[in-house]
C-alpha cells in the first residue's frame, strides 16, 4: 500500500487519467457521456487514523508503506503533516503531539490516534492505548479537550471512555438544502465530505419527481442517501445490517424532519428474501411490504459488488441507482443488469484523489 502523494498542480492530470480509465472500462456498454465530479486537490479527507511511533523520548504519527507481494518489509513513514487530511486534522496533529510529549500520562503506551472532523468545524479524536486508562488519564484528557476545543474518546482493551460524546454533527449542502448528519466514532461515514455532497446532489437529481412512488434502499448506512432522497418519493424503506448505523440513521431522520422514511435492521440478502414472499419473522411483518409501490432501488454495496441473485432482484425495478466504490465489480454487475436496463446517467466521483480508487454512480432504466 502506497501513501498518496498530494501534488495539487497535477490534480487535473490525475483526474483525466481516472476519467480515461473509467471510459475504457465501460466502453462496451456505450454509456452516455461521463459526468465527472472533482475533489478539492488537497485536505479532502475528514477522517484519518495514524499509528503512534515511539523512538526513545520522541514520538510521531506514522503510516506504513507495504511493498506489493512482500508485507513483511513494510516501511515506517513519519508524518508531521498529511495533506490528504482536512485542514482541521493538520492543525490538530502538532498540537496533540506536543501535548503527548509533555505528558507521560497521555503518551504512555499510546498506540493509535483516530481523527473524525467535519466541514462544520467539529473534531473528535480517539486515543487508543495498550494499557488501562484511569482517573489521572481522564483528568489530563479533559484538560486537553478544553485547551484544543475538541472531543476525546479513550480506548484500550475492553475499555471505552467517552469524555463528551461519541459522535460529531456534519452539515452538508445539497441542492440548496442543509442536511444534518450524526457521524458516530468507529462507524462508516463517507470520508470526503465535498464529494459526498456531489454524490447526494447527483442522486437527488436523477431520482427527482417520483413523489407518487416508493424507494427501496439497500446498504443505507447512517442514512446518508436516505435523508437526501426522501423528498423525491412518497415513501422510503431502507435496510442496513449494522446496529450502530441503524441507530444513527434513525437519529438523522429525526434531525432532518424526515417522516416518510423507515430504516430496518436487516441484511440485503434477508430483505431480498422478504420481497420474494418470505414474510416470516417479526421484523418483516412490521415493515408492511405489501403497502409499498417500489419503482426505484438504490444500492451502495461493498467493494465486492453484488452477486448474481442480487442483480436478478434489482432487475425487477423500473429504476436502479447504483453507487459503486469498485468499477471492476460494477462492470461485472452491469454485464447482467444491462440485459434488462439501459444506462441513462453515468458519473465518476473522485472520492480519493491521487490513488487508483474510483467511485461511480449509474442510473439505469428498465427497457
Amino acid at each position: 500500500m502506497a501513501i498518496p502523494v498530494v501534488d495539487p498542480d497535477r490534480y487535473g492530470e490525475q483526474l483525466a487519467d481516472k476519467r480515461a480509465y473509467v471510459e475504457r472500462l465501460f466502453a462496451s456498454f456505450e454509456p452516455p457521456k461521463l459526468e465527472v465530479f472533482a475533489s478539492p486537490p488537497s485536505h479532502y479527507r475528514q477522517r484519518c487514523e495514524f499509528r503512534i511511533w515511539h523512538e526513545g523520548d520522541d514520538l510521531f504519527y506514522a503510516m506504513f508503506e507495504v511493498p506489493p507481494g512482500d508485507p513483511k518489509r513494510k516501511r515506517v513513514i513519519r508524518l508531521d503533516q498529511f495533506p490528504v487530511a482536512s485542514e482541521s486534522i493538520n492543525q490538530l496533529m502538532p498540537a496533540l503531539r506536543a501535548a503527548f510529549l509533555a505528558s507521560d500520562e497521555l503518551r504512555r503506551r499510546l498506540f493509535q490516534v483516530e481523527f473524525l472532523t467535519t466541514l462544520s468545524g467539529e473534531a473528535l479524536v480517539t486515543l487508543i492505548y495498550h494499557r488501562p486508562l484511569g482517573d489521572a488519564w481522564e483528568a489530563e484528557a479533559r484538560a486537553l479537550e478544553a485547551e484544543l476545543g475538541i472531543m476525546i474518546i479513550g480506548r484500550s482493551r475492553k475499555q471505552r471512555l467517552v469524555l463528551t460524546r461519541d459522535h460529531v454533527w456534519e452539515r452538508l449542502q445539497v441542492e440548496g438544502r442543509t442536511l444534518h448528519y450524526q457521524q458516530v466514532e468507529n462507524s462508516f461515514t463517507q470520508p470526503n465530505a465535498h464529494i459526498c455532497q456531489a454524490m447526494l446532489g447527483w442522486a437527488s437529481d436523477v431520482t427527482a419527481g417520483r413523489q407518487q412512488e416508493d424507494l427501496v434502499e439497500l446498504y443505507c448506512g447512517n442514512g446518508n442517501f436516505t435523508i437526501a432522497l426522501a423528498e423525491n418519493f412518497r415513501r422510503v424503506l431502507a435496510t442496513e445490517i449494522s446496529r450502530t448505523s441503524v441507530a444513527s440513521a434513525n437519529v438523522n431522520l429525526e434531525a432532518n424532519g424526515v417522516t416518510n422514511a423507515r430504516v430496518a435492521r436487516m441484511s440485503a440478502e434477508d430483505f431480498a428474501q422478504a420481497l420474494k414472499g418470505d414474510k416470516t419473522g417479526r421484523r418483516v411483518a412490521e415493515m408492511g411490504l405489501e403497502s409499498y409501490d417500489f419503482s426505484t432501488v438504490l444500492v451502495d454495496p461493498p467493494r465486492a459488488g453484488l452477486d448474481q441473485q442480487s442483480c436478478r432482484q434489482l432487475s425487477e425495478y423500473a429504476h436502479i441507482v447504483y453507487i459503486s466504490c469498485n468499477p471492476v465489480t460494477l462492470a461485472e454487475n452491469l454485464a447482467q443488469l444491462t440485459h434488462t436496463h439501459d444506462i441513462v446517467r453515468f458519473a465518476l466521483f473522485d472520492q480519493f484523489p491521487f490513488t487508483d480508487h474510483c467511485e461511480c454512480g449509474v442510473w439505469l432504466r428498465r427497457r
